[in-house]
């Protein structure tokens, strides 16, 4: 999600044929957004450029090195895009750690110092590009996990994507932020205005009281509370899907569901955004090699950590399901730098049935006709690219929204299954759930349904919300100029 604070200019006041010039000159002025977002916004910023928004996308220094060192190459993220014509401009800001610093193995100091340290960061640095060009109309653009950072009051789009919420999660934290925190008790709550009735088990876990003084919960109420301020939401959803959730958050700020972003049509040729924290492997001859639908897709995503247990239990869970996988293992996901999480004789034991790689292209792997399902941890993002591809899920949220985009999934939407109602992973319950996934009755009932879903966001890409977003956009800008 993301949202957009207008930028400050001065006012100018004349009379007469003066205002009229200035008028005109209010109109050649051009919108120029600042997003300062993680990895995976590109698209985003394709699309406001191909409207003729100018952009300046601010990535992170040390992502941006990983990501540089991730596909070998020195050329900035938008160096095509410039050459079509589009006006994006590449930067970095530094956050308050060295480069050598480990992010993933100081997880909650690196977090408190985004929280406390980073935002005056920010703050200056958006300054300076102020300064800079007070000929141009500025909005700031910030996705959820960057909502804090910048203190000033300027104009702000809320973008929705990585460590992203779908309509409802968004929802229910606003209407959660309302209330009061949740106990320790599974109960069905009725007093969210997005949904009809959601179980306490389906909500972001930080939300319980247990867990409310964690720097993620603090970083997160701080991050919703500013989010309040946005003067526009986008969400990367379709309304056919979320319909309620959408219509009560417009009650509170203007939401527009512009999803799915990744896959949005009318963008120059060969400008599209490709970028990677890690190498990448090929699975496509590997996955040649085996039936269609025979191979499960298992990936946690590029952010969250596990434990040791819950990789093993999953592990076993595979080799005793006797089901062909491909399984992405990033360096990371333990959260303490080890580069080796499974045992040596893991790899000897499934032989041929399995393809275990440190990251790959989703999309293409999704799309692959081998296919037949993905477990996942349910995140926003994993989520639609799954949906877009028709691929069934089996769900495993580990944190953040996951749970609510993972009731989504199996309850509202069904397309997919629980790994596990307890949360406590067993590999023999694991291995029967795989296999009743893959080779049960109930697969092709989810595959009819998740064709369904995927005809929905295809119909989706011809309405595009994004239109009426850009002409009230710019009609609140310039009327405030």
């Amino acid at each position: 999600m993301w949202k957009l604070r207008r930028g400050e200019n001065n006012k100018v006041r004349v009379k007469g044929k003066k205002k009229k010039k200035t008028e005109m000159g209010e109109r050649q002025r051009k919108l120029h957004g600042i997003m300062i977002c993680v990895p995976y916004q590109g698209h985003l910023a394709l699309k406001l450029a191909s409207s003729g928004v100018v952009i300046t996308f601010v990535h992170l220094e040390f992502l941006h090195r990983q990501t540089h060192h991730a596909n070998k190459t020195d050329v900035d993220l938008f160096s095509k895009a410039r050459e079509v014509g589009l006006d994006i401009r590449f930067t970095t800001v530094t956050d308050p750690f060295p480069l050598e610093f480990d992010r993933d193995a100081n997880f909650n100091e690196y977090w408190e110092a985004m929280v406390h340290d980073f935002p005056p960061l920010v703050d200056e640095f958006v300054g300076k590009i102020l300064a800079s060009d007070r000929n141009m109309l500025h909005f700031l653009v910030a996705d959820t996990v960057r909502l804090h950072l910048a203190r000033r009051r300027r104009p702000q789009i809320q973008p929705r994507q990585r460590f992203s919420l779908d309509a409802v999660g968004l929802g229910v934290l606003l209407g959660i932020s309302l209330g009061r925190l949740i106990n320790e008790v599974d109960e069905e709550i009725k007093y969210v205005p997005v949904i009809e009735s959601i179980n306490t088990k389906d909500l972001i876990a930080y939300l319980r009281q247990s867990q409310c003084e964690s720097v993620i919960s603090r970083a997160s109420r701080l991050q919703f509370e500013q989010g309040k301020m946005a003067d526009f939401v986008l969400q990367n959803t379709v309304e056919e899907l979320e319909p309620r959730a959408l219509s009560a958050l417009n009650s509170y700020l203007p939401n527009y569901a512009i999803g799915p972003l990744n896959f949005s049509q009318n963008l120059p040729t060969n400008t599209v955004v490709t970028t990677s924290l890690w190498s990448k492997s090929d699975c496509t001859n590997w996955l040649g090699s085996k039936p269609p639908g025979s191979v499960l897709y298992v990936s946690f995503g590029s952010f969250v950590h596990t434990n040791l247990q819950v990789l093993e239990e999953l592990a076993y869970g595979l080799l005793l399901s006797q089901v062909n996988f491909v399984w992405v293992i990033r360096q990371g996901i333990l959260g303490d730098g080890a580069t080796s999480v499974l045992s040596a004789g893991f790899q000897d034991a499934v032989k041929e049935r399995g393809l275990i790689v440190g990251w790959c292209d989703q999309i293409e792997t999704l799309s692959n006709p081998a296919i037949g399902g993905f477990l996942t941890h349910s995140g926003w993002k994993s989520t639609l690219e799954s949906m877009w591809c028709g691929v069934p899920l089996i769900c495993y949220p580990i944190g953040f929204d996951q749970p609510c985009s993972s009731k989504l999934v199996v309850c509202d939407w069904k397309i997919g299954i629980h790994l596990c109602e307890s949360g406590t992973l067993d590999r023999e319950n694991v291995a029967h759930k795989i296999q009743s996934f893959m080779n049960g009755g109930d697969l092709e009932r989810l595959k009819q349904n998740a064709g369904r879903v995927r005809q929905i966001m295809k119909n989706a890409l011809e309405i595009d919300g994004f239109d009426r977003f850009l002409k009230d956009l710019e009609a609140k800008i310039r009327a405030q100029n």
